[in-house]
């Protein structure tokens, strides 16, 4: 039974990367196939709990304490630990970083506000971050330190997010900007925030470079996460080309030229 519960699992895992995450997915077609299954997979946990957050599911604080329990040792009791339970039969998952996500989960659900820089890099290390340093526990590296990069990598996707979704988290109500960056340069409204989204830029600018200084030290997927950071860090430009803000909405990247910055940085890697 267990063979045709993975196997279904993992189509569903590959189907969901394709149809929700479609940059994360042109990269993943870089992973050499020993670690691709196991990246969707992992994407898949992850991914479904924080889309239980942000829906605020019913069973969302449940979902992530089973994951927690487990991670300190307890049998496996939902999906997303079950999926996690067997990728750590393969790989030496870090269990701090998986149980430093599901506070940054608890974060989101508890809407708890970020007051400090500090605090805003917290909270992207607890919920990206840690993928990072999941992500790397699956791709190896061959270098001592090699964490650092990996959770800065993931925090610099984090802070991306946050500046390509800021009208739309305003329309629901979520602010993911510190208290005293709004203070500073005042409110994030489309036409009167250059100021802002250049300082923000240049953060996220600054955890890109140390995140990906610690690519070439992976055993495998350089070129998969060389093109995923090159493409995400994209979107920064793009935000700079529309004019920091100037107009509400996201900052859309065009898929022609996703490609060309996903193979430059693949080539380089």
């Amino acid at each position: 039974m267990r063979a045709p519960r993975r196997s279904g699992t993992l189509a569903e895992a590959r189907s969901t990367t394709r149809r929700v995450a479609r940059t994360f997915a042109l990269a993943c077609r870089l992973l050499p196939g020993e670690v691709r299954d196991d990246v969707y997979l992992l994407y898949l946990a992850f991914r479904t709990l924080d889309d239980l957050v942000d829906d605020g599911a019913p069973g969302a604080a449940g979902r992530i304490e089973a994951v927690e329990a487990w991670a300190r040792g307890a049998a496996p009791r939902s999906r997303e630990a079950e999926i996690l339970d067997g990728l750590a039969r393969r790989r030496p998952l870090p269990m701090h970083a998986i149980l430093d996500f599901c506070a940054g989960m608890h974060d989101d659900l508890e809407r708890r506000p970020i007051e400090t820089e500090a605090e805003l890099d917290r909270y992207c290390y607890r919920v990206a971050g840690t993928v990072g340093l999941v992500m790397l526990s699956v791709l190896g590296s061959r270098r001592a330190g090699a964490e650092a990069h990996a959770a800065s990598l993931g925090m610099a996707m984090q802070r991306t997010n946050i500046l390509r979704d800021i009208d739309e988290d305003h329309s629901a109500g979520r602010a993911y900007l510190a208290r005293e960056t709004l203070n500073r340069f005042g409110t994030p409204a489309p036409g009167l925030r250059a100021e802002l989204l250049e300082d923000q830029i240049a953060r996220a600018d600054a955890l890109y470079d140390h995140g990906v200084a610690g690519i070439p030290a992976l055993l495998h997927g350089r070129r998969a996460v060389a093109a995923a950071a090159g493409m995400y860090r994209e979107i920064l430009r793009q935000i700079e080309r529309d004019g920091y803000g100037r107009e509400p909405g996201r900052a859309v990247v065009p898929r022609g030229r996703k490609v060309v910055v996903a193979a430059r940085h693949a080539a380089r890697a």
